[in-house]
């Protein structure tokens, strides 16, 4: 049987990425979110607590790393953050593999990436969507969650890719500045496509 076929998926904050892959996993799609992978390493008793101790210590605790501690010790330290990313991204490239071996008669799967063109790379990957919506959406939603404020949003903004750089990058775009059905309609349709490319 032919591999699967390895979709990354990936759009800056507040595009709705978060919303778009629930829309592959309700259609069937296994998903990798890689988000979630570095939260269960880096929670209570997670792999990396160890590592990421004796690199930044008082960093971590019961709970798994301190977000808090953690953030404050690599931000605006670029060797500091160099330093982390050489603990995380082995480990989570390693269950990225496990996941894929797991789904190995998948036609299609996902690898839900946040940072995929700023830090990851398309290596391994068939095809990119990128999830984007207008920025005045993208800067309601964000402004709208909790703890969030108009700088915060900014230093998020300025370490990502711009949007319109990601949308010539992709090999697909799913908007998110329309309906959610429109949107769904959109996801069913990239799915069918590349499933039929999977079997062809």
């Amino acid at each position: 049987m032919s591999r699967s076929l390895v979709l990354g998926l990936t759009g800056s904050i507040g595009m709705g990425k978060s919303t778009v892959a629930a829309m592959f996993r309700a259609a069937g799609v296994p998903v990798f979110d890689a988000d979630a992978e570095v939260r269960r390493l880096q929670g209570p008793d997670g792999a990396l607590i160890p590592a990421i101790e004796a690199g930044f210590p008082h960093t971590t605790g019961p709970q798994g790393v301190d977000r808090g501690k953690l953030g404050a010790a690599v931000f605006g330290n670029p060797e500091a953050l160099a330093r982390l990313e050489a603990i995380v991204h082995p480990a989570v490239g390693a269950a990225r593999a496990d996941f894929l071996a797991k789904h190995a008669d998948a036609p299609l799967v996902v690898f839900d990436i946040p940072l995929l063109f700023e830090r990851t790379g398309r290596a391994g990957m068939d095809a990119v969507a990128v999830v984007s919506a207008p920025a005045g959406q993208q800067r309601a939603r964000v402004l709208a969650r909790e703890g969030m404020n108009a700088q915060k949003f900014e230093s998020i903004l300025a370490a990502q890719m711009p949007d319109a750089q990601k949308r010539k990058l992709a090999d697909y775009v799913i908007d998110t500045g329309t309906s959610l059905e429109a949107t769904q309609a959109a996801v069913f349709a990239l799915i069918s496509t590349l499933r039929e490319k999977a079997s062809g």
